[in-house]
């Protein structure tokens, strides 16, 4: 079966693992964007293109888990390892608030030390004054936190969802296939223990986010392999509300390299969209490819934009840093022909604008 063909029937039909890596492999990149844009269109026919306000807490820095490719985190005693306090981050929380921000999403590094009494605090203690979203704590942490205290993880996500969380993102993903892990993130969990966190996080009611980080060691056919993992959990639970990939940042890491090309990228993102056929929400990354390729994705198969991001660390620590305001990403969306709107963590509108004004 050609290219062409299989482009053609992925427009009624779901694709294979096979079909995917020859696309991604063979087709012409603006093919491959037209069908990701047509079946985007389909699940988004009011042509919204949507981004919401949110700040990335990262209450520490302090990782056991060390892993290669990441310039963020600090061993405990390292003149710059730190352990924000409650105040410090109850700060961080109302200026979000104060910027209209409607989301919270505080995640660490594998903190050895800390147990789960420190999460339902800060959670609690955030609900008690805030109105917003705790959007928070990947299944690293939530993994870390359960085996520390010796607790099934349904067991912590409950108790952490009765101190106020909300919903899990996907962070710690990266590729979910083992041979890929055991070289980046050697101590990381598993990508069976990923995945089961999620499964456990939806039989709860949480929903969570999808993610992928790609361009370190592994090959398009393990990419591949990680939607189809994505992909087959969405079928089971349908507890994912967006996919979002990133590509790798090389800069002051320990596994080094190269950048993954602009080009690659938005490849890449288009076979998502393809693929994953049970997502409604398909986003792109302008933290990591910049605002233009950012809106360029909204052509490749994308109709989000994720957050301005108030405070970001994780990539800027590789020495990426790319800044954005609400009025810079509404006038992003609507020169690239769509209708700008803000959202909540769940993809709700809270707010339109139209061409002419804001609403």
């Amino acid at each position: 079966m050609n290219v062409l063909t299989i482009l053609d029937r992925a427009l009624s039909k779901r694709l294979t693992l096979d079909e995917a890596v020859l696309l991604f492999k063979e087709a012409d990149l603006l093919d491959l964007a037209k069908v990701a844009d047509t079946i985007c269109r389909r699940k988004h026919p009011d042509g919204i293109a949507t981004f919401q306000i949110d700040r990335n807490i990262n209450y520490t820095n302090i990782c056991k888990n060390q892993c290669s490719f990441c310039a963020f985190y600090r061993s405990k005693g390292h003149p710059e390892a730190y352990l924000l306090s409650q105040e410090e981050i109850e700060e961080k929380v109302a200026e979000t608030v104060r910027l209209a921000g409607t989301q919270i999403m505080l995640q660490g590094g594998i903190n050895p030390e800390l147990r789960i009494d420190f999460y339902t605090k800060m959670f609690s203690g955030i609900k008690k004054k805030f109105d917003v979203r705790i959007h928070s704590l990947s299944p690293p942490e939530i993994f870390h936190i359960a085996e520390t205290e010796k607790l099934p993880i349904s067991y912590v996500l409950k108790q952490l969802i009765e101190a106020g969380l909300d919903s899990l993102p996907g962070g710690g993903a990266e590729i979910l296939v083992d041979r890929v892990r055991r070289i980046i993130s050697p101590k990381k969990i598993n990508a069976s223990q990923w995945l089961g966190v999620m499964e456990e996080a939806h039989k709860l009611g949480i929903k969570t986010t999808a993610t992928m980080m790609f361009g370190t060691v592994e090959t398009i056919e393990e990419r591949i392999e990680h939607l189809l993992k994505i992909r087959d959990l969405q079928d089971k639970t349908g507890g994912f509300i967006s996919f979002i990939s990133w590509t790798y940042q090389p800069g002051n890491t320990v596994l080094g390299g190269k950048p993954v090309s602009s080009i690659e990228y938005l490849r890449m993102l288009s076979i998502c969209r393809l693929f994953l056929d049970n997502f409604r929400n398909i986003q792109g990354s302008w933290v990591t490819q910049g605002k233009d390729i950012g809106q360029i994705c909204l052509s490749f198969g994308a109709n989000d934009l994720g957050s301005i991001m108030i405070e970001e660390n994780v990539v800027r620590a590789a020495g990426v840093s790319y800044k954005i305001t609400a009025d810079e990403m509404i006038d992003l969306i609507l020169k690239s022909g769509k209708t700008p709107a803000q959202r909540d963590t769940e993809f709700r509108i809270l707010k339109i604008y139209d061409k002419v004004k804001n609403t």
